[in-house]
């Protein structure tokens, strides 16, 4: 049987024409300091984030109420093993989700909201997904991506009143811009919104809709065409989930968050006002990546939730099981596991609140932060949940309901772990995210060097460039020869008599710093235009920019509760372990940059793709279906049962 082309309205773009649609979408200026940034060029500026930055008293007051509230919710009316088993959040939870005003926790109170800041809000997140993931991501999608988020940074005063007051009791959003055969490439975007009058009419179709099956709003991206009066480009609209012409034509089922309301919708002849249009025609893409900025944090938020629970599990598992007379955890193999977990989470837990806490106080320019944030979190979360299925052996293979049925603690460990594997693709794949925190970590190259490297740039910018290029590096490279963190005493302050020394993890991350920027200009300059085709080399150096960040945060944590007299001491010692692991984890990433098999690889690619190895694949059977890789999503009206199901 052969498979049909791709949705003939897909537009196509060539590489370049991707990347330049990309490239505009970005935040193109930095109007604030930024800690990884200016990590990544080889500068280690602790005092962007030490001494640690605080919440106010009253935002404190107010999130730990509603904190209290929330949990006792979670323990009183949530049942995790009836979501997994039906896979679908009942109603009656979400109701009063919806009555206890988490559906408002980031909208501001004269809205109806919580208001509540980032710091809380994360910790919300981080609380209730340990109770039910599936609603920790709802709750995330609807305030994080959703319509609510976009309005507050982008919206009309109109569009505020007239939205998010619902926002913040009834109505769940969902956010659409993925469609069948278009992902992290939003230059092929084919969901159209044609000017008609006052209104815009939308033909398209939206895949892994997450809220979709149930949302009430929608925030849709749907390209307008150039015309007279009319930018045309991506755009952003609040759709009423209701509008004639839609229909979620399925409800998905995955292996992981089986209560996850995610969907196919299908647009035609969808008419949406146009006072529902956020911001300018064309605006969409930098709508929904400045969006993301902080939204990026609700998901390294829930992911220190798991690691925290994993913690627990693998400490009263550990103490109770018995092998060749003494506790499992007493076994190096197993207790290096533990001391992982532990460490990792507390680590975890300093880069989401310390990222939070500066985007609450928006001092910083944190767009890196939060892309680190996601990234190592998701990648982490996912380790530790492996790890611990692992200290718990064949228990932890074992269903949480097959442990229940013949008299064991139904302890969720294999759920844990296929929850947690989306993370690694939701809100940006950790691909996609190697490359998107690679290129704002060049930012500052490309800007005096990039027309040099422009093949489409003429002679006469390419000699401008040149003489930029040559004053910035003139200023930047001899910075990168020698700093305090080769001064035995500096950073001191981490050095308090009876706790370990930190002070010595803090010098090597500034060390690390102006080695991991030498290597990026070192490359820069070996591979020039082909910097962007080398993702291997850059996503290293973004993992052990990843990894730094991670040391500082936790240091500068470590400080501030033994500051405190809050566990300062056992903080200190996780930070300590944990710096220590990472350091080898740095080292192993700064020897693949040049030591790998990054062009053995694209051989081989080259022939498998060739069918050079097809006789590798024989001897198997293909349980897999008949029919086509990618769905057709041609415009047309919907031919099935419209499966949208609003809660109320």
């Amino acid at each position: 049987m052969s498979a049909p082309s791709a949705p003939k309205n897909t537009p196509k773009v060539t590489e370049r024409e991707a990347r330049q649609v990309a490239e505009a979408a970005r935040e193109q200026d930095w109007h604030k300091p930024s800690f990884a940034k200016e990590l990544f060029l080889g500068r280690f500026r602790l005092d962007l984030i030490h001494p640690h930055p605080m919440p106010a008293a009253d935002d404190v007051r107010r999130g730990e109420a509603f904190l209290a509230r929330l949990r006792d919710f979670c323990e009183t009316r949530i049942d995790s093993a009836l979501i997994e088993r039906e896979a679908r959040i009942p109603d009656e939870v979400i109701n009063g989700l919806k009555e206890l005003g988490a559906l408002g926790m980031k909208i501001d109170p004269k809205y109806g909201g919580l208001g509540l800041t980032q710091v809380y809000y994360n910790k919300a997140l981080s609380l209730v997904g340990s109770a039910s993931p599936a609603i920790g991501a709802l709750l995330s999608a609807h305030q994080s991506i959703g319509v609510p988020q976009p309005l507050k940074l982008f919206g009309s005063q109109e569009q505020k009143e007239a939205f998010l007051p619902r926002l913040a009791s009834t109505d769940i959003s969902a956010f659409l811009l993925t469609e069948p055969d278009v992902g992290s490439d939003p230059a092929r975007l084919a969901t159209s919104a044609v000017p008609d009058g006052p209104d815009y009419v939308l033909d398209g179709v939206k895949l892994w809709t997450t809220n979709g099956v149930v949302a009430d709003l929608l925030v849709v991206m749907a390209r307008v065409p150039k015309s007279d009066g009319h930018k045309g480009g991506i755009t952003a609209f609040v759709v009423e989930a209701d509008s004639p012409g839609i229909t979620v034509e399925n409800r998905n089922a995955f292996m992981g968050l089986r209560g996850l309301e995610n969907g196919v919708t299908r647009f035609h002849r969808v008419r949406v006002p146009a006072a529902n249009r956020i911001g300018p025609e064309g605006a969409g893409l930098k709508i929904a990546l400045t969006t993301l900025n902080t939204g990026r944090l609700s998901l390294p938020a829930m992911c220190v939730g798991a690691g925290k629970w994993c913690l627990k599990i693998a400490r009263e598992w550990s103490a109770v099981r018995e092998q060749w007379g003494r506790p499992v955890a007493r076994h190096e193999a197993v207790g290096a596991k533990i001391s992982f977990i532990a460490a990792t989470t507390f680590a975890l837990e300093a880069v989401v609140d310390l990222s939070s806490q500066m985007a609450d106080e928006n001092r910083n320019d944190i767009r890196i932060e939060a892309a680190l944030a996601k990234l190592y979190g998701s990648e982490m979360a996912c380790l530790m949940a492996d790890e611990l299925v692992q200290i718990r052996g064949g228990r932890g293979f074992e269903t949480a309901a097959s442990l229940a049925a013949r008299g064991e603690r139904a302890v969720p460990a294999e759920q844990l772990l296929r929850d947690l594997r989306i993370n690694r693709i939701f809100e940006g794949s950790t691909e996609i995210m190697h490359l998107l925190i690679a290129r704002e970590a060049v930012d500052a190259h490309l800007k005096v060097a990039g027309d040099i490297i422009d093949p489409d740039k003429p002679l006469s910018a390419k000699a401008k460039a040149g003489a930029n290029a040559a004053g910035f590096y003139a200023r930047w490279l001899p910075g990168l020869v020698a700093g305090p963190g080769q001064l035995p005493r500096t950073y001191g302050e981490f050095n308090p008599p009876g706790h370990p020394d930190l002070s010595t993890h803090l010098r090597y991350v500034e060390r690390s710093a102006r080695k991991l920027a030498r290597s990026t200009f070192y490359a820069m300059s070996r591979w020039q235009g082909r910097m962007e085709t080398k993702q291997g080399f850059l996503g290293r150096i973004v993992d052990i920019g990843a990894e730094l960040f991670a040391m500082s945060a936790a240091c500068v944590r470590a400080e501030l509760l033994r500051s405190s007299d809050d566990h300062g001491r056992e903080a200190y010692r996780l930070a300590d372990t944990f710096c220590r692991q990472s350091r080898i984890r740095v080292e192993e990433l700064f020897t693949r940059l040049w030591s790998n098999t990054d062009d053995l690889d694209r051989r081989v690619v080259d022939g498998v793709l060739s069918g050079e190895y097809t006789w590798l694949e024989e001897g198997i059977v293909d349980p897999s279906g008949e029919g086509p890789w990618i769905a057709d999503a041609t415009p047309g009206p919907s031919v099935r049962d419209n499966v949208h199901r609003p809660i109320r």
